[in-house]
């Protein structure tokens, strides 16, 4: 009979405890629960409840990984807040306090180099003012041309964009792009459509839209943007307004929406397909994560109140520890 060095070139490791930081198609022997393992990738997405949020939280600004989010500002249960809190996984600290509290404002970028931009003071009122985030405080940076909120936003600190949104008094709806580099923004391409009450996701050479609200209604179409102008994309399954996503233009999921819903999605590029749903319903949330495979849904409002659930999606390419067992 072959054996495993034969194959593959080399000794299944034996190890007292499973590695911490195993790579994909690595094989152990864990003498400790007498189990052959090996490290894969997850082809069945599925939610998990994580830590909730320290207050019932939604219309916020989040971004970040899945082990490394900020969330910021937004309406802890009917008061604006100027709180930001830092998520590793676990637990939620607080960070450096916003300059303006806002509703509504988009984001993006990493916990130690992020931004937000736009939203109400309080509403109707819309801001320009953009802030920078360093992992410890906010520092004012360059005006938006257009005071808006409930926009889409994407990119890094230093190569951001949003778009769409309402620029005036509602309903009010916008089909303009700007770019960001960290200190300017600059016009970009023009949606196809005004819209406002849409999320998104990506980055500033590679974005799409999420839906949201049009002057003759809700649309479930999404448009992709390759750093110059925008095209049509893969139509949702269902019309929404206020979802929200990570991910890539070519690996991404969106999750819940209005009316509040569970349903979840994911886009190859091309076309949306559903997957697992959340257990809880939310519209208006906050997402981050920057990867379809691993992302976080963060509080939001349910058909009856603000929440402070959070819950964790491990979605197609999750790093999973598997056991081999015989019988």
């Amino acid at each position: 009979m072959a054996e495993y060095k034969g194959i593959k070139g080399f000794k299944v490791q034996y190890l007292s405890a499973d590695p911490s930081n195993p790579i994909i198609g690595q094989t152990w022997y864990n003498s400790t629960s007498k189990d052959l393992k090996y490290q894969s990738v997850t082809t069945s997405p599925s939610w998990a409840s994580a830590t909730n949020y320290p207050a019932n939280m939604q219309r916020q600004a989040s971004f970040g990984t899945q082990t490394a989010t900020v969330n910021a500002s937004g309406l802890e249960g009917a008061a604006y807040t100027t709180n930001t809190k830092e998520y590793d996984g676990t637990t939620w600290t607080a960070g450096g306090s916003v300059p303006t509290a806002l509703e509504q404002p988009g984001g993006g970028g990493i916990l130690t180099a992020g931004f937000m931009a736009g939203g109400e003071t309080p509403a109707p009122a819309k801001t320009t003012e953009t802030v920078n985030y360093d992992g410890t405080s906010w520092t004012l940076s360059g005006s938006m041309a257009t005071g808006r909120s409930a926009l889409m936003s994407g990119g890094t600190q230093t190569a951001g964009i949003i778009a769409g949104g309402g620029p005036g008094i509602p309903p009010s709806f916008s089909n303009a792009t700007e770019e960001y580099n960290g200190a300017t923004w600059t016009t970009g391409g023009t949606l196809p459509t005004a819209v406002r009450n849409l999320r998104g996701f990506g980055l500033q050479t590679a974005a799409i839209t999420l839906g949201g609200e049009l002057a003759t209604g809700t649309t479930n179409a999404t448009s992709e943007y390759n750093g110059t102008s925008w095209s049509g994309g893969g139509n949702l399954a269902a019309t929404a307004t206020g979802m929200d996503g990570e991910g890539t233009l070519t690996a991404g999921v969106a999750m819940g929406g209005g009316p509040s819903v569970t349903t979840v999605q994911l886009y190859d590029g091309t076309s949306w397909s559903p997957t697992a749903s959340m257990s809880n319903a939310r519209t208006l949330h906050g997402a981050s994560g920057a990867s379809a495979a691993s992302s976080l849904a963060i509080g939001g409002a349910s058909a009856t109140a603000n929440l402070s659930a959070v819950e964790e999606f491990n979605g197609p390419g999750f790093p999973q520890t598997k056991t081999i067992t015989v019988s």
